[in-house]
């Protein structure tokens, strides 16, 4: 489906299922270099049970228009005007890594439209290390396999994810370097990577947030390890901390467990 939302086309995957505004509504955001895709198995199962999806295209990736957001808070003030654009009132937020930053401070703008809010591979500080930061810029296919090396700690999935054969850190490659080539005008990993750098509202925004929280981990996450969340989730109200075994690929790595820990989340807490 596609949105207009600040006057750019955005591409919003809706699971499936038809866009109907009248259900209880999710959004999924994806991290740096990636897209809705990473959001398969979850977005399917909440779209074929009930809930209105948008895993969303962030502007400037893949097939979404528009500049991408060079900071978190630019981010965030465009999931609320996509709510907007998509007449819908309050909707539980998920985000992955720089995603889970974003959904944090989307929530904390505007908390009485986020009924649920669930950090996925989440950090703060998120902070990228100079030499991954510059890598990104002047030899972005080194810093895809740097990244990918740290992301994963699994080589193939389990049944439940993608299909037989698939080569998970391969697969996660080409996503990579399709979303990257997508925007020739703007180098889409450095903006994302400095925008997570760059954060620094995190607890003053988890101080604002006024729902559930979830905390959901992967145990082997060298790119944002379960310890770099721990200072959040003491100061975040109603919080849950679920740690699956899993790198930062948690969606792919450990599908099942992300997906029940997320419904049991959402729908559970409703």
């Amino acid at each position: 489906m596609e949105l207009q939302v600040n006057g750019h086309k955005t591409f919003v995957y809706t699971g499936g299922k038809p866009f109907d505004a009248a259900k209880p509504s999710v959004v999924f955001i994806h991290g740096v270099l990636n897209d809705h895709s990473v959001w398969i198995l979850q977005s399917r199962w909440f779209a074929h049970h009930g809930w209105n999806v948008l895993a969303i295209d962030l502007p400037g990736h893949c097939r979404s228009e528009g500049p991408p957001p060079a900071s978190v808070e630019d981010a965030a003030d465009f999931v609320l005007a996509l709510l907007d654009a998509a007449g819908i009132e309050k909707a539980a937020l998920i985000g992955h890594s720089f995603g889970s930053l974003i959904a944090l401070e989307a929530a904390a703008r505007a908390p009485q439209r986020v009924s649920h809010l669930a950090l996925v591979g989440t950090a703060y500080p998120m902070v990228v290390s100079p030499a991954l930061l510059q890598s990104s810029l002047e030899a972005p296919e080194k810093a895809i396999a740097m990244v990918n090396t740290f992301s994963h700690s699994l080589l193939a999935p389990p049944p439940s994810s993608l299909g037989p054969g698939t080569w998970l850190y391969g697969g996660s490659r080409a996503l990579m370097r399709r979303v990257l080539a997508s925007n020739p005008q703007v180098n889409v990993f450095h903006t994302g990577f400095k925008a997570c750098n760059d954060y620094a509202n995190g607890e003053a925004a988890i101080a604002a947030v006024q729902c559930p929280v979830l905390f959901l981990l992967g145990e082997a996450d060298q790119m944002t390890p379960p310890r770099a969340a721990q200072a959040l989730a003491k100061k975040a109200p109603q919080a849950q901390v679920v740690t699956v075994k899993a790198g930062h690929a948690l969606m792919s790595e450990a599908p099942d467990a992300v997906l029940f820990a997320l419904r049991d989340f959402v729908i559970g807490t409703r």
